[in-house]
């Protein structure tokens, strides 16, 4: 087979927006786990993106919550983000934020649906990791009674679920995927394989190999540059064709994680890497993970 770059339509599976004069993302000015770098404390809005993908023929993209501030209702960024000026495609779906384990989630997600005919889904942080330094969330929340109940009330607005999560949950996801198998849910940032050494790369692999299992387990390739030992095309294969192998082109979409990404690469060099790594395949699997999936995981028409 000849090899060839994909030159169709890409739809951003995962990027963020923000505009700091409007005081909602407290995490921008500092304490988070990203370090808030100074490339991320200035606004990010839909002009921003598009003169970032400027070239790469970006078509749609799927916005997702910013971690607005967590003392307020979520459904205000909801209803910012559906009154945004855009082209269309751009900013197409929405991904909010519930926390499902609320006594109020029902509420919340009837306000969140009710907020934009784009919201499409809602996104949890579940990252718990042995290291306390890397972690971000406690440990045993897709177990517990109360957040399952949460999940539980998705199906009924058809919503699917996000997860910022790593390996060490992948286990636990496989099963909650087979203990809701209506349900769809999405792995953000390729699960998140932060350390590099052999025996943590092979338990993420065997992590993913698990949650590919479930049928109704999708993932992103979504600022794979952030784990990679470099970003040469070779260091961010061994990130992302992992990805492909274990979840295949049908339930595998390219994102970027932008202006999050900006920490290590450029939108152009991110889409040409992903280029390069799949230019081996088939033309149509190639526009699965940069288009078609994410057109029919989140419900994009054309």
């Amino acid at each position: 087979m000849t090899s060839q770059l994909y030159d169709g339509p890409i739809i951003d599976a995962h990027h963020h927006l923000w505009d700091l004069a409007m005081g909602r993302h407290p995490w921008l000015a500092g304490g988070s786990p990203l370090g808030t770098p100074d490339f991320m404390r200035r606004s990010y809005l839909p002009a921003d993106l598009l003169a970032d993908a400027a070239g790469q023929n970006l078509v749609g993209s799927v916005v997702i919550e910013a971690l607005w501030d967590r003392a307020r209702d979520a459904v205000e960024e909801t209803l910012w983000l559906d009154g945004l000026a855009r082209p269309p495609g751009i900013a197409g779906r929405i991904i909010g934020h519930v926390p499902l384990a609320a006594d109020d989630a029902a509420a919340r997600l009837e306000r969140q649906r009710a907020a934009s005919p784009r919201l499409v889904g809602v996104r949890e942080t579940i990252r718990w990791h042995p290291d306390p330094a890397r972690r971000w969330a406690e440990p045993g929340i897709t177990d517990d009674p109360a957040w399952r109940r949460g999940v539980a009330l998705l199906a009924r607005h058809g919503l699917l679920l996000e997860l910022l999560m790593n390996a060490h949950q992948a286990a636990e996801v496989a099963r909650l995927a087979a203990d809701f198998p209506a349900q769809m849910f999405v792995v953000n940032h390729c699960c998140a394989p932060s350390e590099r050494d052999p025996d943590s790369l092979r338990f993420w692999r065997d992590g993913l190999h698990a949650m590919a299992a479930r049928p109704n387990i999708a993932i992103k390739i979504s600022n794979a540059s952030a784990f990679a030992a470099s970003t040469s095309v070779a260091d961010l294969g061994a990130v992302i064709l992992p990805c492909v192998e274990a979840f295949g082109p049908s339930r595998t979409m390219f994102g970027t994680d932008y202006p999050v990404m900006l920490r290590t690469t450029s939108y152009a060099a991110a889409c040409d890497a992903m280029r390069a790594l799949l230019a081996p395949a088939g033309g149509g699997e190639q526009r699965a993970i940069f288009h078609d999936t994410a057109a029919r995981v989140y419900g994009f028409s054309g």
